[in-house]
């Protein structure tokens, strides 16, 4: 069994004249991470790895994730091919997981995240918010095989407050 958490970066900011990767959170999306990453608490049993895009935003949104699931930070893993938007890339980047995790969480964007919940997920959903969290889980040994699991959990930051 393989169970893959899939988080969206919380709301960022367009304010500031610097690199679509350098954009930071705005206060709303800290306080829905935090809102998110607290609810997910009682949920989670154990994360072997969690992976992050390099983007500010995600990386931002992993590290309040990291705090308050009381994960060790050293388990963050920064990847290129989570700082896609379409998809492809991320879906090739599970499917050549080390075997040795079982619990994997990744951190990145839309519409990549909406696209790869709903290709492996048996749940549709139309669009992952910001801050928002889908966990699948695959009846596997190996994450080559990837295809199609089950959805367990969707949580939206609207869904808490």
């Amino acid at each position: 069994m393989k169970q893959l958490y899939i988080v969206r970066h919380g709301k960022s900011s367009w304010d500031y004249g610097v690199d679509d990767k350098d954009r930071p959170l705005m206060e709303r999306g800290i306080n829905d991470a935090i809102l998110v990453s607290n609810h997910l608490k009682k949920k989670v049993k154990a994360i072997d790895a969690v992976f992050s895009s390099p983007a500010n935003r995600a990386l931002h949104t992993c590290l309040i994730f990291m705090r308050k699931l009381e994960l060790d930070v050293s388990k963050v893993i920064i990847t290129e091919q989570l700082y896609d938007f379409g998809g492809t890339s991320v879906s090739n980047f599970i499917k050549q997981l080390d075997n040795s995790y079982k619990n994997v969480m990744i951190f990145g964007h839309n519409h990549a995240f909406t696209s790869i919940s709903n290709i492996f997920g048996n749940k549709s959903i139309d669009n992952l918010p910001t801050s928002g969290v889908v966990k699948l889980n695959f009846d596997i040994e190996r994450w080559q095989d990837v295809e199609y699991g089950t959805t367990e959990l969707i949580i939206f930051p609207k869904q808490l407050k």
